[in-house]
């Protein structure tokens, strides 16, 4: 693996640190992303000067939705491993800009997809998400289990995602791992997500909101061990499997109520929360739980770091990165 990797939605939480740890273990890699304004661009700026400070990292700015430039970014370039993390994130806005998850999710992961078989890829991994399980009930979730029946839009996406990979890999041979990740956190996470929202709130003593009065349970997996799982994949395409195509749960194993979240910032941060409790909505789901033994038999690793070690990392961050804003 002495070519450039690439990896899209570079700026973004995940894509930063893979990048991160890539350019660490030697290898370059060619960062995308469009920088949009879905939350704040300065965040994803001072991501990208992180990585822009080793001289194997390259990086271009592209809306994937844009069929001719992404194609020629490939013919431009050999990538024969491709890691594709750009999406439009976050279930509650895929109810607010329904469009923006179709061209960002749909449209450009085609084009990523036709991108990756003209060049003959040797893997491409791509980012699925635990959104795709919507109204199953029955845990921890399984790979094997039903997903047609969706909750969001974002949900719905991500499951089209994988049946356009498994058609690639069908029609053309092309490897691709898809990855359901469930609630990723930690340091450089995204401002929209409850413990960053949490941990601002209880800074600047406003109001927590507790949707389902905080009872719902997340998977919550810390963002080393997402990282470390992702490395170990890149390497093993499923070039023995007919057709070339996995899907793996890349969870904790251990779900948290949202309201022992608060709870555990509140302790980290040495000041108590005012909690606005709330109904559930139509786009939340009561449960997530990885079963994520599939992963810990291909690579030998599963993600393991408890709540409190991550949180505690995340908060130390937050307060560096809130000094300097």
């Amino acid at each position: 693996m002495n070519e450039p990797i690439l990896v899209t939605g570079a700026a973004g939480f995940i894509g930063f640190h893979l990048a991160r740890r890539l350019l660490a273990d030697g290898f370059a890699v060619h960062g995308l992303d469009n920088l949009n304004d879905y939350y704040d661009p300065r965040l994803k700026q001072a991501r990208l000067a992180e990585l822009r400070s080793s001289a194997n990292f390259g990086f271009e700015q592209c809306e994937l939705a844009d069929r001719d430039a992404v194609g020629r970014i490939f013919a431009r370039q050999r990538f024969p491993h491709v890691v594709h993390l750009a999406a439009q994130a976050g279930v509650a806005y895929s109810a607010e800009n329904p469009a923006a998850y179709v061209d960002s999710n749909l449209i450009g992961f085609a084009n990523i997809l036709e991108g990756a078989r003209q060049a003959q890829c040797k893997h491409l991994v791509y980012a699925s998400s635990s959104s795709v399980y919507g109204a199953n009930t029955r845990m921890p979730l399984r790979v094997s289990d039903r997903v047609d029946e969706p909750l969001s839009l974002y949900g719905a996406t991500k499951r089209a995602n994988e049946l356009m990979a498994y058609a690639y890999a069908h029609l053309y041979g092309l490897p691709a791992t898809g990855l359901r990740f469930f609630t990723v956190y930690g340091p450089w996470g995204r401002p929209d997500m409850a413990y960053w929202l949490f941990t601002r709130a209880i800074f600047e003593d406003r109001p927590v909101r507790l949707f389902d009065d905080g009872h719902m349970r997340r998977d919550f997996t810390y963002i080393d061990d997402v990282i470390e799982a992702m490395v170990r994949l890149i390497k093993l395409p499923a070039t023995a499997a007919q057709p070339p195509h996995r899907l793996y749960n890349v969870g904790n194993e251990h779900p948290v109520e949202v309201v022992a979240l608060l709870d555990i910032l509140e302790r980290l941060i040495g000041k108590r929360a005012r909690r606005e409790l709330l109904p559930m909505r139509a786009i939340d789901v009561a449960e997530t739980f990885a079963d994520s033994s599939d992963l810990a038999r291909d690579t030998g690793f599963a993600p393991h770091t408890p709540i409190e070690d991550g949180l505690r990392t995340f908060v130390t961050w937050y307060r560096d990165y809130r000094g300097r804003k």
